[in-house]
């Protein structure tokens, strides 16, 4: 079977790497996360990957304790470099060349963000795994996300979730809850549905990013959604 998508962008929350843990990472968890990369991009599709922090540190959460907005935005870059070392030496581990690029300047862990080098990158083969967000804060993970799946020129965010898709209600507190296969941005938006953050969600509408909701968990899933079997649910 072809695939459906020749570049895509995989958003992940830090808590794939979380395990059965309260926070911080597992490496059986990071390996779980590895080995379904691996199979996607095994099926030639080009991947850059953008990973959350929230198993070490939320921005926003720390801001409503105290800590000054802007300064707990930083540090939440700084738990997003963390995951992507981790998940890059997994990766590594298992035989896929990959590559970690970063929103702030640190050249002693990671080349900077360079749109044109982090292309060149995966046209070899190789997966990029896009860390610290845009670089600025007051933008959460998933609209850096949204602007780097632009800037690069892939075709599809592939949303990473535990559950199979986007529901009408919280599918774990509600056995009845009615899950969506197809959705377009304005039914999302009317229905409250949170599918991405708003600034994100709002890149994606005005630039005809379609999002891929799915549950990554289930082995093989991330391959059957790159080559664009009808898994999750589909925003466009």
């Amino acid at each position: 079977m072809a695939n459906k998508y020749k570049r895509i962008l995989l958003k992940l929350g830090g808590e794939s790497l979380m395990g059965d843990r309260e926070y911080g990472i597992d490496p059986k968890a990071a390996l779980h996360v590895a080995s379904e990369i691996k199979d996607a991009r095994e099926s030639g599709t080009e991947i850059a990957v953008v990973i959350g922090g929230g198993n070490i540190f939320r921005g926003i959460s720390a801001a409503a304790k105290g800590i000054e907005r802007s300064t707990a935005d930083y540090m939440g870059m700084l738990a997003t470099v963390m995951n992507a070392i981790a998940l890059q030496d997994a990766l590594e581990k298992i035989g896929v060349d990959t590559r970690v690029q970063t929103g702030l300047d640190m050249p002693a862990v990671a080349e900077p963000y360079i749109r044109r080098r982090a292309i060149r990158h995966m046209e070899k083969g190789r997966v990029v795994i896009l860390s610290a967000g845009t670089g600025n804060p007051y933008f959460t993970t998933d609209t850096g996300a949204a602007l780097r799946a632009l800037e690069l020129n892939c075709e599809v965010i592939l949303k990473a979730t535990k559950v199979d898709g986007v529901y009408d209600r919280d599918p774990l507190k509600y056995p009845t809850a009615k899950k969506y296969s197809h959705l377009s941005y304005m039914d999302a938006l009317k229905n409250r549905l949170e599918v991405m953050d708003t600034s994100a969600f709002a890149l994606c509408m005005d630039n005809s990013m379609p999002i891929v909701v799915f549950d990554f968990f289930t082995r093989g899933n991330s391959r059957r959604a790159v080559l664009g079997e009808e898994i999750g649910t589909t925003v466009r």
